[in-house]
């Protein structure tokens, strides 16, 4: 019993807390939910003053028929107002639930990008998009009806009770106590239905997460035969999302016919009184039919605020996981002022198309001690220390999982070292923003990606205000002018999303030219030419070199020939540094280098 006094109690603080997020956002449009408040008000007054006007109507016909016309213009024109403020209210609704969600997805597309990649490589992709695709859908699903319904449906409530009493204050006393019988329904069925919907909303999110990953990866599915294996767990997800749904809509479901229950026993009371009084000449037939009228506008509006209870539950649900996202702690990005001691550009030869280096960075990096582990109760890399020189060129090489991308993590900030200190010309790389230390850097990976845009625009990512000769001139470089000419509309060509029919090899060449136009003062280059052939990577190289003049350049790489001019060969295993030293000093050593480097030239 006290585990769920617990839980009850925890979900109460997250519904506080998910009711105060979201009214944050709504006093950014105060002024437009003042309007549909209004609105709400004076549309369900107007529409209060119908039953009076019909109920008179209908006893003109029994004492002066000549009243009847007026009375039913009366009654027209009512209606007809209450039908624009309603139209102009919903517009108002929708532009107030539309401008909130759409800052919402703001502030969560932002927040992905202030989120640590310990936090991206621990959530699947899938699920972060149904959290802000679905479940911001099925929150302004909820805020509209809430909107709609909500505050007419007040109005209505306490303005029938109004208009009941002046006409017959019996029969709205019996209404009155009938009332709290169906709001007892309705409070105890929205409780026991808000952990369905998180729960449904949470399984949603992993047949999205699912459903993501298999389509993103239908080629490596088909080719392994997976089809069957695939479907098999889908299935068992959408089982499991058939299940939770129903269960929730089922007891979600049993408001309505609760509540009409209850509002049948009230019209049915009100008839049964009201034919009394009129018996017994207390009050007229029409007000009789006002009455009646009223006591069924009077139990319409707990059946709207029942089922705005249950969009509401859904909606809090999804918006729980939304702003979830939204507050989860973002990368530290301190910024303090630097001062580099040397002029970056001395001793570098700009190329075609190149940027000189800016400001007055070395390019020196030192790590000294560095302790890092992924999980905490399993190390990776221990008390590794490094010292490089502007200019010098360091290849990484090891076997797979020695360290070797966890070192590229860590020198580009994307993890923060557990211990130990990295440092770029004496200044700790802690010490500013992530984004200017990352400007300082220039990085091609061994996955590409490619945007949906067009080939300038893809090339531009490091330099948006590169010009188009310029960006021509690193194309050319790279050696991707020549397959670039040859697509439809050359470097004018829309690409799909991850490059459309691009090779990987051709995708891996457009990521060479991105670094190759904006030309960093430090570089990295990890299994850069992984995917392409031969001869394309002998030119390349030739350009990397011209590239690396008085650059400091990090290489990682599993093909040891394309390394062996590096002047400094840094040797990985188990997270440690087992060798260092040029590529012949090595070879004499005899060590753990020159193991891998026969492994790899044995015939």
């Amino acid at each position: 019993m006290t585990g769920m006094n617990k839980n009850q109690e925890i979900n109460t603080v997250k519904k506080t807390a998910t009711m105060k997020m979201l009214m944050s956002y709504l006093k950014k449009h105060t002024l437009l939910v003042v309007i549909s408040i209004l609105l709400a008000l004076a549309s369900s007054l107007t529409a209060l003053l119908v039953p009076v006007i019909f109920g008179d109507a209908i006893d003109c016909i029994m004492d002066d028929f000549t009243l009847l016309p007026m009375m039913l213009m009366m009654g027209l024109a009512v209606v007809l107002l209450t039908a624009l403020m309603q139209w102009i209210m919903t517009i108002v609704n929708n532009k107030i639930t539309y401008e909130v969600t759409k800052d919402i997805r703001n502030d969560a597309f932002e927040k992905i990008q202030k989120l640590p990649l310990a936090f991206l490589d621990t959530h699947s992709v899938g699920e972060l998009v149904s959290r802000m695709v679905a479940d911001v859908d099925t929150l302004a699903d909820g805020l509209l009806v809430g909107f709609t319904q909500a505050f007419t449906g007040i109005v209505t409530i306490f303005g029938t009770i109004y208009y009941m009493w002046t006409l017959s204050r019996m029969t709205t006393v019996v209404v009155v106590c009938v009332t709290p019988l169906s709001l007892f329904v309705a409070n105890f069925i929205a409780k026991h239905t808000h952990d369905l919907f998180v729960e449904q909303s949470l399984t949603r999110g992993e047949q999205t997460a699912l459903i993501d990953e298999m389509i993103g990866n239908e080629k490596v599915v088909k080719s392994f035969g997976y089809e069957d294996e695939a479907l098999e767990r889908f299935n068992e997800v959408n089982d499991r999302l058939a299940g939770c749904s129903l269960k929730a809509l089922f007891y979600s479901s049993t408001v309505n016919p609760s509540t009409r229950f209850v509002n049948s026993v009230v019209y049915a009371l009100v008839a049964f009184v009201g034919a009394f009084r009129v018996i017994g000449g207390h009050i007229t037939v029409g007000s009789l039919t006002a009455l009646l009228t009223y006591a069924t506008q009077y139990t319409k509006p707990f059946n709207e605020i029942s089922g705005v209870v249950t969009e509401l539950q859904n909606a809090f649900a999804c918006a729980s996981r939304v702003f979830a996202l939204i507050e989860e702690k973002e990368e530290s990005n301190i910024e303090i002022s630097i001062a580099f001691t040397a002029p970056a550009d001395e001793g570098s030869t700009p190329m075609a198309g190149q940027m000189p280096l800016k400001g007055t960075l070395r390019g020196d990096v030192d790590i000294d001690s560095v302790f890092f582990a992924y999980v905490k109760d399993r190390p990776l890399i221990e008390n590794f220390s490094l010292s490089v020189k502007r200019g010098q060129t360091v290849a990484i090489v090891g076997p797979t999982g020695c360290g070797k991308t966890t070192l590229i993590n860590l020198l580009m900030r994307f993890y923060d070292t557990d211990k130990g200190r990295i440092s770029v010309d004496d200044e700790d790389i802690t010490a500013i923003t992530r984004q200017r230390h990352r400007s300082r850097f220039g990085m091609v990976l061994q996955e590409t990606w490619i945007m949906n845009g067009t080939v300038l625009d893809n090339i531009r990512i490091g330099r948006p205000d590169a010009t188009r000769e310029e960006c021509i001139a690193a194309a050319k470089e790279a050696h991707a002018h020549s397959f670039i000419k040859r697509l439809p509309k050359g470097y004018d060509t829309i690409l799909a999303e991850d490059g459309g029919d691009l090779s990987v090899g051709q995708k891996q060449l457009l990521c060479i030219t991105r670094v190759m136009l904006a030309l960093p003062p430090i570089l990295i280059l990890d299994e850069a030419t992984s995917s392409i052939d031969t001869r394309t990577e002998i030119r390349i190289q030739q350009a990397f070199h011209k590239m690396m003049e008085g650059r400091t350049s990090f290489i990682v790489a599993h093909r040891l020939s394309t390394i062996m001019d590096a002047d400094i060969i840094v040797v990985m295993r188990d997270g440690h540094i087992v060798e260092q030293g040029d590529h012949n000093s090595l070879l004499k050593k005899g060590g753990f280098y020159k193991e891998l480097f026969e492994a790899q030239f044995a015939h």
